[in-house]
């Protein structure tokens, strides 16, 4: 069963723990993915570990981690990686995988585009 688990930083302000939450229960009624789950890197919880304990509780076979980060530097090139493949170590029946940080995706110039566009509405 396939699981996404989207990664943010963290942060020690509650509405950041909210908007994920929202953004995430967006995912959820708007795909078909059966485990849409959210984890922090850092400060807050759940950790990535425990996001990745839920999603494989929860019968997850494969775990997409999608990163909610939007350029490459040490968490995403370095930190994330090692975590995940301790997962995999810890999981061995299950598949992981982790997208490009936000930057490197197609639609980045034309999302920016449209937010400085209607940023004075």
């Amino acid at each position: 069963m396939k699981a996404v688990l989207l990664i943010s930083h963290g942060s020690r302000f509650p509405e950041t723990e909210q908007e994920v939450k929202g953004f995430v229960e967006r995912l959820k009624k708007q795909s078909n993915i059966p485990i849409i789950e959210y984890a922090f890197l850092e400060i807050a919880h759940p950790s990535i570990p425990e996001g990745m304990d839920i999603c494989v509780k929860k019968g997850a076979s494969e775990v997409t981690v999608l990163l909610n980060f939007l350029n490459a530097g040490k968490h995403v090139d370095e930190d994330i990686p090692r975590i995940v493949e301790e997962a995999s170590r810890k999981y061995a029946g299950v598949t992981f995988a982790i997208t490009p940080p936000i930057g490197k995706h197609h639609g980045i110039v034309q999302l920016f585009l449209d937010m400085i566009e209607n940023s004075g509405q």
